[in-house]
């Protein structure tokens, strides 16, 4: 068998799922060399939320970061996370979106990109796919793992394998919940194996508190490649620790051969970073630890703390319980979607009013009511018409695939953006997040101008500086 390969998961989904996606380039830029030197298949270092944070939060170009990154990087492929049709926004995007959106992160570093949809609709990561293989990017196609009556084995195996004649080059077991329990891993694991000769990769997180043994059982039925973080960034809603999982398999004949030394001192650098953000709050130690919950109602972690803090602004944490019955109650109403993001929110937010309201879907959210729509893709499961009727009345369900009455966007968008985007990337930035980011590129550029007096003032000073020494010289 071929050695088990390392996906280290620290610079997008660690700091994601433990500090909000607080890290900071300044924090990441100085250790990358040493990262690079682990051995490492691939750093998962952008897409899902890095982008929103970095211009919400940090003010930092995520463009910029990326292309810092590949700079750092020379040896080890760097990786992305990407919602198909959803790019990292909040809404469909129109295919030419899409298309120079990949195009531009393959051109600033990106070598993989893990593409998935929330509904498991394949409609929805149609163009993503075309578009990776087009600029010659690695296409990783992630089921989004869940169960439920209809995400049975055969299910999974039939999607992988439209994947596969779609194009991808490897596919990824994406348990964003950490549902998924051992033995399943390892059945699901084989069959997949009997059924293609692509590379699996398996993405899982600690919130059970057993991804250790899912990880084993998975590498014991042939699985490829596995996603872990450097221990800092480890645990709890992450993802197991690499160092411990390197020293693991490296007992056996697919030793990884990470180079420990440069593991530790990757974790070493980590820790005091770790400590900051927990000394400041922003790492809150409910997030390390484990909530079999999970299990009983698929509700990944980042949903459980979510629903936590909206119960407490409505003075109503004791009716935390409640909320969590009712989650599986209103997934299977709208069909069992896998409860990832924007799936997550938008269910957990529904049994929130169910309960609060005290009356079902007497408050619905807009989201809500474009999913019934058919706005998001297909559901998993047919939607009762009872349910549907109560959603949304007699309105019609669209059948098409939702990018499809999506017109041709991004030039519309260059205009709009105007003198704020100097470049293609700027426009894609306010075209993901246009309530953001006119305020973030205005001041990018402010304080690229106020950059360039420095250094020209410098030169002046500099300038007088030598014709001083000169004239003492001459004199």
């Amino acid at each position: 068998m071929n050695k088990l390969k390392i996906t280290e998961t620290a610079l997008r989904d660690g700091h994601q799922s433990l500090i909000a996606t607080r890290l900071t380039t300044d924090e990441i830029i100085p250790i990358l060399k040493t990262m690079d030197e682990v051995g490492y298949y691939s750093l998962e270092v952008w897409g899902g939320a890095t982008f929103d944070a970095c211009i919400r939060f940090l003010n930092e170009d995520p463009w910029e970061r990326l292309r810092l990154m590949r700079k750092n990087v020379k040896n080890t492929k760097l990786q992305m996370l990407l919602r198909g049709q959803n790019l990292l926004g909040y809404r469909n995007y129109a295919d030419d979106t899409v298309d120079k959106f990949i195009e531009l992160s393959i051109k600033n570093g990106i070598d993989i990109i893990r593409v998935f949809d929330a509904l498991n609709d394949v409609r929805n990561i149609e163009a993503s796919m075309k578009a990776i293989k087009k600029y010659n990017g690695h296409c990783q196609c992630a089921i989004s793992y869940t169960t439920s009556d209809v995400h049975t084995t055969e299910y999974y195996l039939n999607l992988i394998k439209t994947m596969e004649s779609m194009g991808a080059d490897s596919i990824c077991i994406k348990d964003m919940a950490g549902v998924l329990t051992p033995y399943n891993a390892y059945d699901l694991v084989k069959s997949i194996k009997e059924i293609t000769n692509l590379p699996i990769e398996l993405h899982t997180h600690c919130t059970s508190g057993i991804a250790d043994m899912i990880y084993m059982k998975a590498v014991e039925a042939g699985v490829d490649i596995i996603d872990t973080a450097i221990s800092p960034f480890s645990g709890g809603t992450s993802q197991p620790p690499t160092e411990s999982l390197a020293v693991t398999f490296a007992g056996m004949d697919r030793n990884p051969e990470l180079n420990m030394d440069k593991l530790l001192e990757v974790a070493d650098y980590f820790k005091p970073i770790r400590d900051k953000y927990m000394n400041e709050g922003i790492l809150n130690p409910k997030v390390l630890l484990t909530d079999p919950q999970t299990l009983k109602y698929l509700v990944p972690g980042g949903m459980l703390s979510n629903l936590l803090s909206q119960l407490k602004q409505q003075n109503a944490s004791d009716r935390y319980e409640e909320v969590l019955k009712e989650v599986p109650r209103v997934r299977s109403d709208l069909g069992y979607p896998p409860l990832v993001t924007p799936m997550s929110q938008m269910v957990g937010t529904q049994a929130l009013f169910n309960v609060l309201s005290g009356e079902r879907y007497k408050l619905i959210p807009k989201e809500i009511k474009d999913y019934v729509r058919g706005n998001y893709g297909k559901s998993p499961a047919v939607i009762s018409e009872k349910i549907r009727k109560k959603i949304i009345g007699d309105e019609e369900v669209i059948t098409v695939r939702p990018a499809d009455l999506i017109e041709p966007e991004f030039e519309d968008m260059k205009k709009e953006a105007g003198d704020l985007a100097k470049c293609d990337e700027d426009v894609l930035t306010y075209a993901l997040f246009p309530q953001v980011a006119p305020k973030f590129l205005e001041e990018k550029y402010n304080k690229h101008e106020i950059k360039k007096e420095e250094a020209k003032t410098n030169i002046i000073e500099k300038k007088s500086e030598n014709e001083i020494k000169y004239i003492n010289v001459t004199m």
